[in-house]
């Protein structure tokens, strides 16, 4: 009986010192490997790589064909002591909050009434999210006839009513909310059904429950439906804010690369693309989009902490 143990506890040892081949265990996670490793070649060499190459040459002067001249933080200095740049914030700034509050709160009411359907709800579902397929550029150059001074279609509207006309490509604070509209009825849509995907989500006892205790809608919509839908609202939030500051196509189309008259619809981006490629300051850009990236940043970092603790 005791060498039958012996036999046991030797063979049970031999199997535990047996160790595991370092080349069997990558044959076994090779293909696995292989099978990610397209994404993360091509995130090196278009998104890791550029990143910090752009850093490097926020330090330097090049017009992308010559020599590399290092200038030290003199392309960040210009950038935070040019008053063209200020304007470019405040108008960036301004055009978020006419655009992004409206539009994530238009959003939410047009997700909860929508939810409240029981019928035609993919109809409704396609017709929001069309706007964000549609070409930008073809957007803005209708927006552009409907915004125009003299034979506009909001003009006419606005004349019919025996009102004085509104200068929306000229005058500073009328572009500005020419170029939020854009934004609100472009984004809206898709907004509103990333909220309808949180409110499915959202046990239909609530509701119930609410209704037999004689809520209201708006009472269901405060305490019910906002609370249970913070994070959705909150992923909202912060990716409006970094698209809204990163805003470019919509002015630059309307009102030109300069943003406008006495560049009243100059945004970070608009100021970054004409201020780069005119005159093939490479480095100047570069130091421009860094400036933005902690701008951004930061503004969504107060954003995320005031809807989280809210």
């Amino acid at each position: 009986m005791s060498s039958v143990t012996q036999i046991d506890l030797g063979e049970k040892s031999s199997v535990k010192s047996t160790p595991v081949q370092p080349a069997g265990k990558w044959r076994k996670y090779l293909p696995m490997y292989l099978s990610v490793a397209p994404f993360y070649i091509l995130f090196l060499a278009f998104g890791i790589i550029p990143t910090f190459f752009s850093l490097y040459l926020a330090f330097q002067r090049w017009d992308g064909i010559g020599r590399m001249q290092f200038v030290g933080l003199n392309n960040f200095k210009f950038v935070l002591t040019d008053s063209i740049f200020g304007q470019a914030v405040f108008n960036t700034f301004a055009i978020w909050f006419m655009s992004t509050i409206p539009m994530l709160f238009l959003a939410l009411i047009l997700a909860f009434l929508i939810n409240q359907r029981r019928r035609s709800k993919l109809i409704y579902q396609i017709a929001y999210y069309i706007p964000v397929i549609t070409s930008i550029v073809a957007i803005t150059l209708i927006f552009g006839s409907l915004f125009n001074e003299q034979f506009g279609l909001l003009n006419q509207g606005i004349a019919a009513l025996h009102l004085p006309a509104v200068h929306w490509l000229t005058d500073g604070w009328s572009m500005k909310w020419a170029i939020a509209l854009m934004v609100i009825w472009r984004w809206t849509g898709s907004n509103a059904l990333i909220y309808m995907a949180g409110l499915q989500s959202i046990p239909s006892e609530f509701y119930e429950a609410a209704r037999i205790d004689g809520a209201g809608t708006w009472q269901v919509f405060r305490y019910i439906t906002v609370p249970i839908l913070r994070p959705v609202i909150l992923f909202t939030v912060i990716t409006s804010t970094i698209g809204g500051l990163n805003l470019f196509t919509e002015p630059q189309i309307l009102l030109g690369n300069t943003g406008g008259v006495a560049n009243g619809g100059l945004t970070m981006s608009l100021y970054q693309y004409w201020q780069t490629f005119p005159s093939d300051h490479y480095g100047f850009g570069a130091a421009v989009s860094w400036i933005m990236f902690f701008i951004i940043l930061f503004f969504s970092i107060i954003n995320w902490r005031v809807v989280r603790e809210r």
